[in-house]
């Protein structure tokens, strides 16, 4: 049987996940494990920073 936690990074302390800055509110937030597959593609914090990404761009 397959190991399903094979594709996961290597187990790291709250303090040390990657973090990206959001385009549109420009806060820092960091790897959540929904985004696993998906991280490079990641740009906003939030849902709601993401459907208002043309109203505030930038700060």
């Amino acid at each position: 049987m397959r190991n399903r936690h094979q594709t996961l990074p290597a187990a790291r302390r709250k303090g040390q996940l990657p973090t990206k800055v959001c385009l549109t509110c420009g806060r820092p937030f960091e790897w959540r494990k929904k985004w696993l597959t998906v991280w490079d593609e990641v740009r906003y914090c939030s849902e709601r920073c993401r459907r208002h990404r043309h109203l505030n761009n930038g700060h």
